[in-house]
């Protein structure tokens, strides 16, 4: 008799659930030892049944000394041993950098002295050498700042020259309304008293 493919779903009848699982832990288990036996593997199963009880199986050894082999060799997927790693590389890092830096600050020093005068010995090719490279990057630095002040006072100055102008404009309306001159630019006006400032913080400066 042709057997029918069995369907891959839970079994809802609980007496045939059970003889299920008990057959087929029973082939599992006899499968893993043949297994063991055949390859000299160490093999090592948990089960659990759908009322909690354990069932398990270590075909070397024992199911503790297992599980300790299997936390050691997987310790790289901890996170915790992770996060170590990642602090230990870290400090590691930081600590290259700051040796790297205090020996740019000895050569830097050395450098100084020797500039001033004030030096004793000679300084190497490879330190002149690395004493030129900082040097071209402080002064590309101090032009770039430089530069940025300057562009800053520039437009500082420019504000102010429109300031002016407004000013200018206001003061030749106003004179224009109050004593009929179209424009003033050219005259000289001894005799007519007009205020020449304004209060109002937009002229101020």
């Amino acid at each position: 008799m042709v057997r029918g493919k069995i369907q891959m779903k839970r079994i809802e009848n609980p007496v045939h659930r059970q003889v299920t699982f008990c057959k087929r832990r029973a082939g599992l288990l006899k499968k893993a030892k043949e297994l063991s036996v055949l390859c000299d593997a160490e093999i090592g199963i948990f089960i659990f049944s759908a009322h909690g009880k354990l069932y398990d199986l270590a075909t070397k050894g024992t199911m503790q000394g297992l599980v300790n082999k299997y936390l050691k060799s997987t310790q790289g997927a901890d996170p915790d041993v992770e996060d170590r790693q990642a602090t230990e590389k870290q400090v590691q890092d930081t600590k290259m950098e700051i040796d790297v830096l205090k020996t740019e600050i000895d050569l830097l020093q050395k450098g100084l002295r020797y500039m001033s005068g004030g030096g004793t010995g000679k300084m190497t090719m490879d330190e002149l050498h690395v004493l030129e490279k900082n040097l071209e990057v402080w002064i590309d630095h101090i032009r770039s700042v430089k530069t940025d002040i300057m562009l800053q006072e520039i437009q500082l100055l420019k504000n102010k020259e429109e300031i002016l102008r407004a000013a200018n404009h206001y003061l030749n309306d106003k004179m224009s309304n109050q004593y009929g001159f179209t424009n003033i630019d050219g005259l000289v006006m001894n005799d007519v008293a007009y205020p020449l400032t304004i209060q109002n913080e937009i002229y101020q400066f």
